[in-house]
């Protein structure tokens, strides 16, 4: 079992039973692994390290599918769940991708698809240079293949013509934006400029709010049937828990403990990514000794060191609040729209993922 339902009233989790969303992505799956099977087996490997990169994580983007859907009392139980697998799978296709941008072999604690590919190449015999392409080579066929099964699960769902269209349109939304976050975190880790602050949320609200926060939150509401004015409150709950969620996902990759969070704690210093916490640590005194530590490998002696400075700075303590100012915002829009906060819980709570806590990764 990789998942469990979390609504109010849902008796599967207590007799072990998967959640419907599980069940959706695991269709889809073997039946793409099916088809590639029967003509390469080598591409059903491709498919075999794709599942693998499903498994794991909070499930929450499904959850506020089916939060959203119940909550305008919706009875398209079973196209909400195709939905919220499509969402998942959504996530899949950008964690892989992103993985791949970063140069990271590992996520939630085990080889990802390009670190499956890489270790199995070199004990093939491969060179460096040939693991590393076969590597990414993985990496951007899993991501597309993950991302088409998304696209799928939607087409598929069971929803009306309309519904579906309208459907089609958020996902499409959602992947356009995403993909502007994306392309504006690799430009600004470029380091040709300083990011404002501004840019630097701008970038978190692209990435991660648009399409884990405010696209199932919608998509739920959508297939209930409810009036686009609710909608599009539903969007702005959304930007509000995504930039949220995101800020501590920022500090979680400096501050978590990996062998509990599945995360890099040196990815983000490595690649000098623009977060609001370098950022902000940028207008500090401490800056001038934060930057010694970005753009290399750090041992565990100096990712202590720059954890300290980023602390003493002031740098951690902002980022936490204004995180906790965008939840508090999205609690109090949720509640007046009547959504299960028991649902929501996931992604309204602070997260413990810093170091020495026991979270894991989403």
């Amino acid at each position: 079992m990789r998942g469990t339902r979390m609504l109010q009233g849902d008796t599967s989790a207590v007799r072990g039973d998967p959640a419907p969303w599980d069940e959706a992505i695991d269709r889809m799956l073997e039946a793409g692994r099916a088809r590639a099977a029967a003509n390469d087996a080598q591409h059903a490997r491709l498919w075999d390290a794709l599942a693998a990169a499903t498994r794991g994580g909070k499930r929450f983007r499904p959850v506020l599918v089916m939060a959203a859907h119940d909550a305008f009392g919706g009875d398209q139980q079973q196209a909400a769940a195709a939905v919220g697998a499509a969402v998942e799978l959504m996530h899949t296709a950008f964690v892989i991708h992103d993985d791949l941008i970063d140069g990271d072999d590992v996520r939630r604690g085990r080889p990802n698809v390009s670190g499956t590919f890489r270790a199995s190449a070199l004990g093939d015999g491969a060179s460096v240079d040939q693991a590393d392409s076969l590597a990414r080579t993985a990496g951007i066929l899993a991501g597309d293949l993950a991302l088409a099964a998304s696209v799928r699960a939607v087409a598929t769902c069971g929803a009306s013509e309309a519904v579906t269209h309208e459907l089609l349109d958020l996902f499409d939304a959602a992947l356009h934006t995403t993909a502007a976050g994306e392309l504006a975190d690799v430009r600004l880790s470029m380091g040709t400029h300083a990011a404002t602050l501004e840019e630097s949320l701008a970038m978190a609200e692209q990435k991660t709010s648009a399409y884990s926060f405010a696209l199932p939150l919608r998509a739920g509401a959508v297939l209930a049937g409810a009036e686009g004015g609710a909608v599009e409150r539903l969007g702005r709950v959304g930007r509000s828990l995504g930039i949220a969620f995101q800020l501590f996902d920022d500090l979680i990759g400096v501050f978590g403990d990996p062998r509990r969070t599945g995360k890099s704690a040196t990815s983000d210093l490595r690649t000098v990514k623009q977060t609001p916490l370098l950022t902000h640590a940028r207008s500090t005194g401490e800056w001038t000794r934060i930057r010694t530590y970005l753009g290399r490998e750090l041992t565990q002696d100096e990712l202590g060191e720059v954890r300290a400075l980023l602390t003493t700075s002031g740098s951690r303590e902002f980022v936490d609040a204004l995180a906790a100012g965008h939840q508090t915002a999205a609690r109090s829009e949720i509640e007046q729209l009547g959504v299960s906060m028991a649902a929501l819980e996931v992604v309204l709570r602070r997260p413990p993922a810093l170091a020495g806590s026991d979270e894991v990764a989403a």
